[in-house]
């Protein structure tokens, strides 16, 4: 290769973090722990559990919808969304864009019941319309979730640290992991909501501006589209046929169940939205949400083709410069940024923001959730005792965070794993709140009944999908790159890199005289297995398990006549088809009794009545 030649050890340096970078994070991660400092010991607020988990019902609408974008831009939107369209093309983005069709289901379908219902707990509206059995399966999925995701989120930007310092991961994860605890557990959602403020400030300019000079280093985006074009990289794909892994109809319909799912029905993120004071800000709030995450996410996926664009025909992973797709992020803003000062650090910061807001947030839902679900039950509660249990449970799971750090890292890609993980129980999630809020027939036997039956399937068949995965008849490899244009003057540092041999280039084995039979990235050769279908259709197939269940047995396990669900429960169109006797009338209320003691504003004012007669 006619390139000139470096020194290994300049080679090496270029690559890592410099004085400037370390004082641009130690600021990020400072400022998130003094905004947990304010809020925990000076600002003034009382000391309830309303006010820790809901912030009093005061909070803005503007730092609710930048913290619900920041909260869905964890380390994994920031790291492996780029990877996946850097590998496997633009397919994906059409997940980012089923969030214009999320939008109108949150604020016309699920969102209205919450703020009628009042509730600060999205689980306290299933025990409301079916039993309290049901909000206990239901709040167990989510703890199960959150309890396998949490270490993949911290891990994320470890990763990312890991990649442009030569630190081990598992020190950063201590370091970060003890920070994020600390902030949340002194402030609560004050102290989330605020993070996530400044947070996603540093993410939105991190991530324009490594697309800006991404295409400007590039060539302009004329060169970008042809490169991507060249490496098919563009090619959009509309089969129907489920084992492919990624294409519009799955990454779209995938797309959609996740945003409702993660928005509307995760407490880590209806806890932000119940903390606005009336429907119509938490109606607004969601709206710019929604162009926030298109937005920026749609920008993220394309920094990914961007990423090939530039990387077109000298690949760093085949070059052995780069171990996996998800460590291509850092490597690429190190190769745009770093010479210049400070931005390196800055770009990290923003992996770590997006980290920490989705990690904080998770924090603080998880331990309201277990403390009113399963602590509260069996202890005297006072509002002292209440806050003191959740910030040693917001303790214990951090730590849980820094262990369960060794496991995740063994993982391959990250994007696929984390949505087959939540692919066992989101649409068996997602379709029981829509069988309550949609659905008249369903009671509690069918809700409980619909749930065991779905994650059961989900269960089984991702099991055996992941076996298949194991034996090799499921074979996910990305698009093809080389390494025949590293002779051009841009890619001399990779060039470089391979001639003084730090690193060992992947040699691409020839293929077999016979293919193997396999289902692949773009097709297969096998006779068709359910086991096989792609991971971004597991929530479809959740929700439809759940309801092709739901339906038969609603006629099987009938709902008591007498049993008259308050109106409120369903959502404000499905009231209008609702008979009326199903609708409670004032005067049927008992005017004595348990239920008179449990709604003691329901009185009769008889001094009208005098009045009258006189």
């Amino acid at each position: 290769m006619n390139v000139s030649l470096a020194k290994p050890l300049d080679i090496a340096e270029g690559l890592k973090f410099g004085t400037a970078d370390y004082v641009v994070f130690t600021v990020m991660l400072s400022a998130s722990a003094f905004i947990g400092v304010y809020f925990g010991f000076f600002a003034k607020a009382k000391n309830t559990t309303e006010e820790y988990l809901r912030g009093g019902k005061k909070m803005q609408t503007l730092p609710i919808a930048i913290s619900l974008v920041a909260s869905q831009l964890s380390g994994i939107a920031i790291m492996s969304v780029p990877a996946e369209t850097y590998s496997f093309g633009v397919n994906y983005i059409f997940m980012v864009v089923a969030i214009i069709a999320a939008v109108p289901i949150l604020i016309y379908v699920i969102v209205p019941v919450f703020y009628e219902n009042n509730v600060s707990n999205c689980y306290e509206y299933l025990e409301a319309r079916f039993s309290k059995l049901t909000r206990q399966l239901i709040t167990a999925t989510f703890i199960m979730n959150s309890c396998l995701m949490l270490p993949v989120f911290m891990f994320i930007p470890s990763l990312a640290f890991s990649q442009v310092t030569g630190m081990n991961i598992h020190q950063i994860n201590v370091i970060v992991s003890s920070i994020c605890v600390f902030y949340t557990m002194l402030g609560g959602i004050k102290a989330v909501v605020w993070t996530d403020v400044v947070q996603g400030c540093i993410m939105l300019l991190s991530v324009v501006l490594v697309g800006v000079l991404g295409v400007m280093r590039t060539g302009g985006l004329d060169s970008v589209i042809e490169n991507a074009s060249q490496g098919g990289r563009l090619s959009l794909d509309f089969r129907l046929d489920p084992r492919i892994r990624v294409t519009v109809w799955n990454a779209f319909f995938g797309g959609l169940f996740m945003w409702t799912g993660h928005i509307g029905l995760n407490q880590s993120c209806v806890q932000r939205i119940v903390s606005l004071p009336s429907f119509g800000q938490a109606k607004r709030a969601l709206i710019i949400a929604g162009f926030g995450m298109l937005i920026i996410m749609g920008f993220n996926s394309c920094i990914g083709i961007i990423m090939f664009a530039r990387y077109y025909g000298c690949d760093p992973i085949l070059a052995g410069m780069v171990s996996k797709p998800d460590k291509m992020m850092p490597f690429f803003v190190q190769d745009l940024m770093g010479n210049m000062t400070g931005m390196p650090g800055l770009f990290i910061s923003c992996v770590f923001s997006a980290a920490l807001s989705t990690l904080s947030a998770n924090l603080n839902s998880l331990s309201g959730v277990i403390y009113f679900d399963y602590i509260r039950p069996f202890i005297r509660h006072t509002e002292a005792r209440a806050n003191a249990t959740m910030k040693l449970l917001i303790i214990a799971m951090g730590v849980y965070c820094i262990v369960g750090g060794f496991a995740v890292q063994n993982f391959s890609s990250i994007i696929q794993t984390v949505i087959t993980i939540t692919g066992i129980n989101t649409g068996a999630v997602v379709a029981v709140f829509f069988l309550g809020m949609l659905y008249p027939r369903a009671n509690s036997k069918v809700a409980v009944s619909s749930l065991v039956f779905s994650v059961v399937v989900m269960f089984c068949l991702i099991i055996k999908g992941q076996m298949k995965l194991k034996v090799g008849h499921v074979k996910y490899d990305g698009l093809p790159n080389s390494l025949d244009h590293c002779d051009a003057p841009q890619f001399e540092m990779i060039a470089n890199a391979i001639h003084f041999n730090l690193t060992t280039p992947v040699t691409m084995a020839p293929p077999p005289a016979t293919p193997p039979l396999v289902t692949g990235s773009f097709e297969s050769n096998r006779e068709f297995s359910i086991f096989e279908i792609s991971f971004l259709w597991y929530k479809v197939v959740g929700i439809f398990a759940t309801i092709l269940w739901a339906i038969p047995m609603s006629y099987i396990f009938k709902s008591d006549p007498k049993a008259r669900p308050d109106y409120k429960l369903f959502t404000p169109f499905v009231r209008k088809f609702l008979p009326a006797n199903q609708v409670t009338e004032l005067e049927e209320l008992p005017l004595r009794g348990e239920q008179f003691k449990e709604n003691p504003e329901l009185h009769i004012d008889i001094t009208k009545f005098k009045n009258d007669t006189n």
